[in-house]
């Protein structure tokens, strides 16, 4: 079988499986918003989640960083079992409002699927690595609906840089089945256009890269506060606890702690849509309008959400950190008299990129997320664009061959 065959196969299989974990997301969210002291719960969902690792996640339990690893070294040899372990403890997380995503859920369910397939086609060194990213694209470009989007974050996150060329059809393939068959199994997506927030002039054009430099340095050091904070967590409870099965139970007290003593529940959950019950409080369906998001909104979400990731509860990170971006964007608006969905849209996509070390990713994300018509946008993602790559000290590199990639300092992390 080709490799452009084999993507296509494994981007339907990720859609399917996707589709169904954004189902049961949706309910076992509005369980925990129907009954929000299951938030007490969340230390033995902690337990029961590192108790299932613990048995049979031995070699899958570094997620992401796993199958990036398995790409770099062309191996892809990624176990099968990572898909049911991942979705069990994402729910789980979610079911107990813990702060944390969906993007690491669905790109792991896609790469474990990857692997699988792999192995069943005999598969070896560069074929397998270009079937690995598929997954990745199938996964992220199903899970957001943005197709083009996981194609990109699919050749950009795991090479750090250095692109494969040859990758880019499997990719496309993958991407692209994968959101169609995410759709036709009946997953929906928000609409967040902000297409016409403002109008193109000399003016506006040297207004906005003006206001836009220190709001995209703003964005890009929440973004590295965020990476720094979830990593200490980690480091903290590596070197205090030694049991790897008991950490997430204590992230799991911490969040409790943490609401109990301070009475903030926004943070909670995944943060994309409004509680029914609570609509007052701050969502991703809020956020774009004035009056959204309060001016620390932003800040309780990345405390939360550090904790929760860094204590080893499952769950992606992505979410919140468009969560986090467009907060703080909301509040920026406010300092910098600029249009609040267009900051919120741009705080979304950036802090997202410079987390995680995407920023091609994030400029597309945004594109098609937002729309394409906006020239305030355009400029507005061109400028976030280039904080977060001179932030970042890199540039891109194509590379034609299936060669294993020198590695730097930013392929270590």
């Amino acid at each position: 079988m080709s490799s452009l065959a084999a993507a296509g196969l494994l981007g339907a299989a990720t859609g399917v499986c996707v589709a169904l974990f954004l189902w049961l997301l949706r309910v076992v969210t509005e369980v925990f918003w129907q009954f929000p002291d299951l938030l007490y719960l969340l230390p033995l969902a902690g337990l029961i989640s590192g108790l299932l690792y613990q048995w049979a996640g031995r070699g899958v339990e570094r997620g992401n960083r796993l199958i990036f690893e398995q790409i770099r070294n062309q191996e892809g040899d990624v176990p099968l079992r990572m898909a049911p372990l991942v979705l069990a403890g994402t729910l789980l997380t979610h079911l107990c409002g813990g702060s944390a995503g969906r993007e690491g859920t669905a790109v792991q369910m896609g790469g474990s699927l990857a692997g699988g397939l792999g192995r069943w086609l005999r598969f070896s060194g560069t074929r397998r690595q270009t079937l690995l990213q598929s997954g990745l694209a199938g996964g992220f470009g199903a899970v957001f609906g943005t197709p083009l989007a996981g194609i990109v974050y699919a050749c950009e996150a795991p090479q750090t840089g250095r692109w494969r060329l040859q990758a880019l059809g499997p990719c496309a393939a993958a991407a692209v089945v994968g959101h169609l068959t995410a759709t036709v199994c009946g997953t929906t997506h928000a609409d967040y256009s902000i297409a016409g927030v403002t109008e193109f002039s000399v003016r506006t054009w040297l207004q906005l890269h003006g206001l836009l430099l220190p709001a995209g340095l703003a964005f890009v050091l929440a973004g590295r506060l965020y990476v720094g904070l979830s990593e200490s967590v980690g480091a903290v409870l590596t070197r205090h606890v030694r049991r790897s099965w008991l950490r997430p139970v204590c992230g799991g007290l911490v969040l409790v702690l943490l609401v109990s003593s301070t009475g903030q529940t926004e943070a909670l959950g995944l943060g994309a849509d409004g509680n029914p019950g609570q609509p007052q409080l701050t969502s991703l369906a809020t956020v774009f309008s004035s009056g959204g998001a309060g001016w620390w909104s932003w800040w309780w979400k990345l405390i939360f959400t550090a904790v929760t990731v860094g204590s080893g509860l499952r769950g992606g990170e992505v979410t919140p950190l468009f969560y986090i971006g467009a907060t703080l964007g909301h509040s920026l608006s406010r300092l910098l008299d600029l249009p609040v969905a267009l900051l919120s849209g741009l705080g979304f996509v950036t802090v997202f990129g410079a987390a995680l070390r995407v920023p091609a990713t994030s400029l597309v994300l945004g594109l098609e997320l937002f729309g394409w018509r906006d020239a305030g946008l355009w400029t507005g993602l061109m400028v976030m664009l280039l904080v977060q790559q001179v932030a970042a000290g890199r540039r891109w590199k194509l590379r034609q061959g299936g060669g294993e990639p020198r590695l730097n300092r930013n392929d270590c992390e």
